[in-house]
């Protein structure tokens, strides 16, 4: 998806932060191993589990308290991340228990175990009415094959002839596949309500685009912040649009989150992502993040003089090959940019002879 990219010092385990005045700093040039954590200070530990994906991992932070530990968010489902857990229960963790898991978002990423932490030791879940109740959904919704309503999504899309039917007889990804199934009982967390754990008290401050109602942890003791996929430093989050709301603009949500997070963010804060390297300089990459999609935006724009549709968008939006693997997310971006392109009135759409929309700029004749 469309990303900025940073470049990593790769000599040292801790990098030197002295730098220009404003920059985004790496304080940790290499994750932890699987299994292993590292000290982020007195209660908090990193530790980073596997994803079966191209984005092949996710992070995970566990928070110290008097009577165990607070997890923030778990991986997926997997026994291999099962059995990485367990390592790190016994090992970092020092066999001290897991009370609480707390959730950025509902992505399977990280949600995945947060049942089995219910399940097999008691833990409870906090997390945002919104994020629990779309992990629920979806693990109930279980699919054998494409839906009317996707295979019609993916059509719209460009998404036609033979490239259509050789993707609507795979299997459709469900969310049970690598997601436990989530119980019934969770704790709300609700923007703007204060909450402690790993003896700090947090500020929760939801955002949108990536996730609806995505939670992010401002602390009051000292500058660091959970920002899960909210704040990521040299990726840019998917922002998709799916069949279950066709017309949906998470753009617009994920430029407004931005901005209202860039009147209360500066760049001194640790920010504890849920991938790639926590970091400092939140100011500098809010306005990366924004400056980001207005430039794909504006890319669309001028490439929309000749009609397309979705997926002939993918090389101006994305300005390299999309593999197959990727196929299903920057479809999902490309049609953000373009519904959001559509309701602020600078292209229009019209159906083609295949069926797909064809997006082109200026108002519709």
């Amino acid at each position: 998806m469309p990303t900025i990219s940073s470049t990593l010092p790769m000599t040292t385990s801790r990098v030197d932060s002295a730098a220009e005045p404003e920059a985004i700093r790496f304080p940790w040039s290499r994750p932890p191993r699987p299994g292993e954590g590292i000290e982020i200070d007195d209660h908090t530990l990193w530790l980073r589990f596997p994803l079966p994906m191209a984005l092949d991992h996710v992070n995970v932070f566990a928070c110290r308290d008097s009577q165990g530990w607070t997890i923030v968010d778990t991986g997926v489902d997997t026994a291999t991340t099962r059995k990485l857990w367990r390592q790190a229960m016994s090992g970092p963790l020092a066999g001290l228990p897991v009370r609480r898991v707390i959730l950025t978002h509902h992505h399977p990423d990280h949600v995945g175990l947060a049942g089995w932490f219910k399940s097999e030791f008691g833990a409870e879940i906090l997390a945002t009415r919104v994020a629990w109740l779309m992990a629920r959904m979806l693990t109930l919704d279980v699919q054998s094959e494409y839906t009317p309503e996707t295979i019609s999504f993916m059509r719209d899309a460009g998404v036609t002839g033979s490239m259509l039917a050789a993707r609507t007889k795979e299997r459709p990804f469900n969310f049970v596949d690598i997601v436990h199934p989530i119980p019934t009982g969770f704790r709300r967390i609700e923007d703007g309500e204060c909450i402690e754990f790993g003896r700090r008290r947090w500020d929760v401050r939801t955002g949108g685009g990536h996730a609806p109602e995505h939670a992010t942890f401002w602390s009051r003791e000292g500058d660091l912040v959970i920002g899960g996929d909210q704040f990521l430093a040299d990726i840019s989050p998917n922002i998709g649009v799916f069949a279950t709301e066709p017309d949906a603009d998470p753009l617009a949500d994920w430029m407004e989150s931005c901005r209202r997070f860039q009147e209360i963010a500066d760049n001194r804060p640790l920010i504890l992502t849920g991938h790639k390297l926590p970091y400092s300089g939140l100011a500098l990459r809010l306005r990366q993040l924004v400056d980001n999609h207005v430039s794909a935006l504006e890319r669309l724009v001028d490439v929309l003089e000749q009609p397309r549709t979705a997926i002939q968008c993918f090389r101006y939006l994305f300005k390299r090959e999309v593999g197959q693997g990727e196929f299903g997310l920057a479809l999902a971006e490309s049609v953000a940019h373009l519904n959001h392109l559509l309701r602020s009135g600078r292209i229009s759409r019209f159906r083609g002879e295949d069926g797909a929309w064809y997006w082109k700029a200026g108002n519709a004749e």
